[in-house]
């Protein structure tokens, strides 16, 4: 018996581009007074990194498998498949790395390998929505001579930073007026970042090495970071004129419309102004998968919302307002494939008064004491409203903290 454990040392969530670093240590459990006839062997042991996909099928058309050949090997349980069992297709992968050959340990003997390898940066970001996933998993393949290969997977999230150009989101019809500074920003992607050459003539401590591989990673995630905060800092004020086709309710004021994941959206709401009375208002933090058209089941299939964060608030007479709503560090930043969408939003609901003199209340018939009291029915009239936002990724360090996934598993073979 050999146990295998798998461990990430940095945590389980990477930015697409960093260098995903895995110590891989195989041991003989057994005690160490037992006898040389107690050892172990392996004939061989090797890891690949793939990406798995996929879809719901009663919205999703799978587009077709690049492995429409039929691999003979790929049946026979001597040959190392790491995405074998696995539902759905293997849309990425990285070359597979041999650990090892003819490995023997005596009764309580281990050996450790250290497992590199750069996350391409064309690969989508991990995501489990309503129609499609996206799994990213670390795959060890350990063999005995003469028995089937046993699989250790790792599964491990993946954030993807593309570079791309963003604008303000525009108005939604009669709901809201234009942004004044339509401001355009430009971040550029990990993929076509060149570091400067000078670099090499910078101070550097003699006594201690580091691989230069492991030294880009790290400047690499210092510049994914550096480009987050840059991207999601700037502050401009947004007003967007709330109103109806009976009249204006208020107006809404945010500061910004690009976050990172684990950031709080903030919005305030002024009604004073207002000549509808609002009676209600809820805000909901939405993503909106939508399958591209090619790929739908069905022609004009609805899109997919999820709700991450909502805020409700009764606001009658109420002058000024607020929300907070959290990004959850768990969620997947916006992105696009050539199979899927998704899309951030915050989702307004309001409810107002379908008197506009605002007579809510109804005086008592006391003749000493005045009475206020609510009505007992009242005409309402609601409509709602869709503000597009950008969610970017976070530190991958800030987001293991919340993941699902574990930095360790572990196999007995």
């Amino acid at each position: 018996m050999i146990e295998v454990l798998a461990k990430l040392g940095r945590g389980p969530v990477f930015l697409a581009g960093e260098v995903l670093e895995c110590v891989i240590t195989f041991t003989n459990p057994l005690s160490a007074s037992s006898t040389s006839a107690s050892s172990e062997m392996l004939a061989w042991a090797s890891a690949q990194i793939h990406c798995q996909f996929h879809t719901s099928e009663n919205r999703v058309a799978l587009p077709p498998s690049d492995g429409s050949k039929h691999d003979v090997q790929a049946e026979n349980e001597t040959v190392f498949v790491p995405n074998r069992g696995e539902r759905g297709q293997c849309i990425l992968s990285t070359p597979p790395k041999i650990l090892f050959c003819d490995l023997r340990l005596d009764p309580g003997e281990s050996k450790s390998y250290s497992y590199c390898e750069t996350l391409p940066v064309d690969g989508p970001p991990s995501f489990r929505g309503q129609s499609v996933k996206y799994v990213y998993k670390l795959t060890i393949g350990c063999q005995r001579v003469n028995s089937p290969i046993k699989l250790l997977r790792v599964p491990f999230r993946v954030l993807v930073l593309h570079g791309k150009a963003t604008r303000c989101p525009p108005c939604a019809g009669e709901l809201a007026v234009p942004c004044p500074a339509d401001t355009l920003t430009f971040f550029p992607g990990l993929k076509d970042y060149q570091f400067p050459q000078d670099e090499a003539v910078a101070p550097s401590n003699p006594f201690l090495e580091e691989e230069e591989g492991l030294k880009k990673d790290s400047r690499l995630a210092d510049l994914a970071t550096e480009l987050l905060m840059v991207a999601t800092s700037r502050r401009s004020l947004h007003l967007y004129n709330i109103s109806n086709t009976r009249g204006k309710v208020g107006t809404f004021c945010i500061f910004k419309t690009v976050y990172k994941i684990g950031e709080d959206v903030i919005g305030t709401f002024n009604f004073s102004e207002g000549d509808i009375p609002c009676l209600q208002f809820s805000v909901s933090l939405q993503t909106e998968e939508s399958i591209q058209e090619e790929f739908q089941r069905r022609r004009g299939q609805p899109v997919s919302f999820t709700v991450h964060a909502r805020h409700q608030e009764s606001c009658l007479h109420t002058a000024q307002s607020s929300f907070s709503l959290p990004i959850p560090l768990s969620s997947t930043p916006g992105f696009t494939t050539n199979v899927v969408s998704l899309k951030w939003r915050l989702h307004f609901e309001f409810v107002t008064s379908g008197d506009s003199s605002g007579a809510c209340l109804v005086r008592g018939s006391q003749s000493e004491a005045v009475t206020w009291t609510g009505v007992e029915q009242m005409e309402v009239d609601t409509f709602s409203w869709d503000l597009p936002i950008k969610v970017l990724p976070t530190n991958p360090i800030l987001a293991s903290y919340v993941s699902q996934f574990s930095s360790t598993n572990s196999i007995t073979i």
